[in-house]
């Protein structure tokens, strides 16, 4: 069977993959110009969604593939939107989503799975309370990525690691939305993590 890697994931995976079709032009066209990921890639990110989002959409846009390979970059903004909306997500919300959309996928058969911290960069001052709401959900990719014998790609750590040597703005300018830097050193980091 052909090898299908499916992304799917927010605006930081979208990257405006319909003006730049298949793949944007983010870290997911960056690890296929690398020429390291076998067989077929497919982007599904969406620019605002949430997890709730990714799950409403789970069957069509990622299980109809017959993925072999399923990439999760989620959770940024189930925190942003706390703060800019007073729409907060709860961490046993997330919880519960994200455990259904990996059961769902594992029912399809031999799955890899790879789960992706979202990730922030305190860019202006007031996302350092942002903390309070991300961690925990990070910790939730975490518990999920070892209870499901998942991949894991650490990019908050790796990219808040960056800080002590490149200036914030220049991985992220607003935090949240890498720069081309930012999504080549996402890309590598993918890479070294999953193959």
């Amino acid at each position: 069977m052909t090898a299908t890697t499916v992304f799917i994931g927010d605006s930081v995976t979208d990257c405006g993959r319909l003006n730049e079709p298949p793949y944007g032009d983010g870290y997911v066209r960056d690890i296929v110009d690398s020429g390291q990921l076998e067989g077929s890639v497919i982007n599904v990110g969406t620019s605002g969604h949430r997890l709730v989002d990714l799950k409403a959409r789970w069957h069509d846009d990622v299980l109809a593939h017959v993925p072999t390979r399923v990439s999760i970059a989620i959770g940024i903004n189930d925190t942003w939107r706390r703060y800019d909306d007073n729409d907060p997500t709860s961490v046993e919300d997330f919880e519960r989503n994200y455990r259904e959309v990996l059961d769902w996928t594992l029912e399809m058969g031999d799955v890899e799975l790879v789960l992706c911290e979202p990730f922030l960069l305190h860019v202006q001052p007031e996302m350092v309370g942002w903390r309070e709401d991300l961690d925990p959900k990070i910790d939730v990719v975490h518990r999920l990525a070892a209870e499901y014998n998942a991949k894991l790609v650490p990019f908050d750590r790796h990219l808040n690691a960056l800080t002590k040597s490149v200036p914030m703005v220049e991985i992220a300018d607003d935090g949240i939305h890498p720069s081309v830097f930012g999504h080549h050193e996402m890309a590598m980091l993918w890479l070294n993590s999953v193959l």
